[in-house]
């Protein structure tokens, strides 16, 4: 056995005795073949396997594991993780005291042996109790820039970024909600690799970077979630982007059924872009084929397939910033399209709509406290400077989202209602000053709370689906 095995099968070795430790994971390279290596915070089993021949795997071969038991090792989950498939590498994320730091990377050989690790291994009882969580994990290729000036044209963005950076192979730009004539004030940036894109990020991440005399705000794309392909299959609903503000339902489905008349079930339209729900998925392809590209309105659409959203893990994935064009059941912070959002995709619907059902409980939010020790620097920061994923409340979500596009803060103006039973029901009515327009004046949801946190939440929340 190598002695970088050994080392590697022994520095963990302070939670369970160091003995039993490293003779489980020492067994269990000798079961397999695969060489152990511990560096930079992670343990890394594999990568390659015993005789591999060729490349790495291509990219959505991996997987993202969390909620790992802090004392559970390779030892453990390798042979969990194998009823999928043939692995790749494992990468287990290393605390210096020897636990493992509650997640991990494993590295299929195949994208249908990850897609099988997803479906067979997701919400997976690892142990009595604990339920591990298991999502696609991607090599990021694709940067969002924010603070864009909003008449600067697709062409225009690409020819700048390929000037400041290397490896562009795309620009995507979206046409402002109300003037179709410019963009909404960011892009999102395809490289040609995940390296090319980190180099880019961390060259104009500082802040002090400029296009066009503009600041521009500069961070990762959120990656939009992968669907498996005999979940796609069954899709009968089209997602319709780019409509103008004044487009109407009975509109949008007069055209989707001009085509082949009485196909189209129904039609959920959100601003600028809607679901177009179809009886049968045979027609509801041969509708986006027909049209995509298509004007409606005086507006050019683009039409997709909707992407179904797992809901059971909804709340947790968007919380972190995860969301993609979806059906209309579909849950999701901020960090998305319409102006703040970091991902491609549909804007963001803020409200939680679970099985077609409004509600508006806030999500688990882990807590994690620290000790203040004597003599800690502490250094003054805006809370702007954060990322969205440190927010927990959708208020502070719409506070952010608008400082981030440059508009003036949210203003909240409180209603009050006395309901048959005599209870104090409470509405707030959301006011967003910067895109006041005789189309959408203010924000107010359709339910009443009985605290004024409670009220702000939901309108926050509701306000965020809406933009």
């Amino acid at each position: 056995m190598h002695e970088e095995n050994k080392a590697a099968a022994n520095g963990c070795g302070k939670i369970r005795s160091g003995t039993q430790n490293e003779a489980a994971l020492l067994a269990l390279m000798e079961k397999t073949g695969y060489s152990m290596v511990q560096e930079n915070g992670q343990r890394k089993f594999g990568g390659p396997p015993p005789g591999w021949e060729g490349p790495p795997p291509p990219r959505g071969c991996e997987v993202f594991v969390g909620k790992i038991p802090r004392d559970m090792y390779e030892d453990e989950l390798v042979p969990v993780f194998e009823r999928a498939g043939k692995i790749y590498e494992f990468r287990l994320m290393m605390e210096f005291s020897g636990e493992n730091r509650g997640y991990a990377f494993v590295m299929y050989t195949t994208k249908e042996e990850a897609q099988l690790a997803i479906k067979i291994l997701n919400n997976y009882e690892i142990r009595p109790g604990k339920f591990i969580g298991v999502c696609v994990s991607l090599d990021n290729c694709r940067l969002f820039i924010g603070a864009i000036p909003k008449e600067k044209k697709k062409e225009e963005i690409l020819n700048e970024m390929k000037k400041v950076t290397e490896g562009v192979v795309d620009v995507i730009v979206y046409p402002n909600a109300t003037d179709k004539t410019k963009n909404r004030g960011f892009a999102f940036v395809e490289y040609e690799s995940h390296r090319a894109a980190a180099m880019a990020r961390r060259r104009l991440i500082p802040g002090t970077f400029q296009l066009w005399g503009h600041t521009i705000q500069v961070d990762w794309a959120d990656p939009e979630k992968e669907v498996d392909e005999e979940t796609m299959q069954r899709v009968k609903v089209l997602y319709v982007r780019n409509l103008m503000i004044s487009t109407t339902e009975d509109t949008i489905k007069a055209e989707f059924n001009k085509f082949k008349p009485g196909v189209v079930e129904r039609v959920k339209k959100l601003r600028d872009y809607a679901f177009v729900h179809f009886f049968h998925r045979e027609d509801a392809v041969a509708a986006m084929s027909v049209m995509n590209g298509k004007c409606i309105d005086g507006a050019s659409i683009e039409v997709t397939l909707a992407k179904p959203v797992n809901k059971e893990s909804t709340w947790k994935q968007h919380f972190n910033g995860q969301i993609s064009p979806s059906s209309e059941n579909l849950l999701g912070f901020p960090n998305k399209e319409d102006g703040h959002q970091k991902s491609l995709g549909k804007p963001a619907s803020l409200s939680v709509r679970l099985n077609g059902q409004h509600s508006p409980g806030p999500p688990e939010v882990e807590r994690c406290t620290y000790p203040f020790f004597p003599g800690i620097k502490l250094t003054p920061i805006s809370m702007y400077s954060l990322k969205s994923n440190h927010f927990s409340s959708a208020a502070m979500h719409l506070d952010y989202f608008c400082n981030k596009n440059n508009w003036a803060p949210p203003e909240y103006y409180l209603y009050s209602t006395t309901s048959q039973d005599g209870k104090i029901l409470l509405v707030y009515k959301v006011l967003i000053p910067s895109i006041a327009d005789g189309s959408q004046s203010y924000f107010m949801p359709d339910k009443l709370c009985t605290t004024v946190e409670g009220a702000k939440e939901l309108a926050a929340q509701f306000t965020l689906l809406h933009l």
